[in-house]
């Protein structure tokens, strides 16, 4: 009984050891410059945009519809969010506010460069998103996540990001 027990937690760790290899091998090996596809083109040449602490100063902090932004973000001490986000990340994690405005009613993807927190604000409330993935491989993109919006302005919370800027892109969804 010893050693079948022996033989079982030895064959354990050997799968254990043999599934991390294969984790480690199934991530792709990427070239040093991001490569996207077509439709995300606009991902390799983003607008610098400084988030903003506080609602009232929004309206120097737009990012645009099927353009990617750099957005500069701040301390998360510093920031005044609308609504509280499910993980704010801690004292020194960076976020922030932005704006964006839909013309048309539809769903609409959120890409980002990180796994940074996000939160869209319709009329102040917080949307459900509807779907979530990882970008293209080896695109620099490596969060994405949708949510059905209204036409009209909305704010996209940024929280709990690790460093001090993030690339962020919406798109509609086809």
């Amino acid at each position: 009984m010893r050693k079948s027990l022996i033989f079982i937690l030895a064959s354990f760790g050997m799968l254990s050891a043999a599934g991390s290899a294969m984790a480690q091998q199934a991530a792709p090996d990427c070239p040093a410059t991001p490569v996207v596809p077509p439709e995300w083109s606009a991902w390799a040449t983003p607008a610098a945009v400084a988030a903003v602490a506080e609602e009232k100063n929004l309206s120097s902090a737009d990012i645009g519809v099927g353009t990617a932004s750099k957005v500069a973000l701040l301390p998360t001490p510093s920031v005044h969010y609308i609504v509280a986000p499910e993980k704010p990340g801690g004292t020194v994690s960076k976020g922030g506010l932005v704006r964006f405005s839909i013309e048309k009613a539809g769903t609409y993807r959120v890409a980002l460069g990180s796994g940074a927190w996000i939160d869209v604000l319709e009329g102040g409330q917080p949307l459900e998103s509807v779907a979530h993935g990882h970008g293209p491989d080896c695109s620099g993109i490596r969060k994405m996540v949708d949510f059905p919006l209204k036409a009209g302005v909305h704010i996209l919370q940024i929280a709990a990001n690790g460093t001090p800027d993030v690339t962020v892109m919406v798109t509609p969804v086809p």
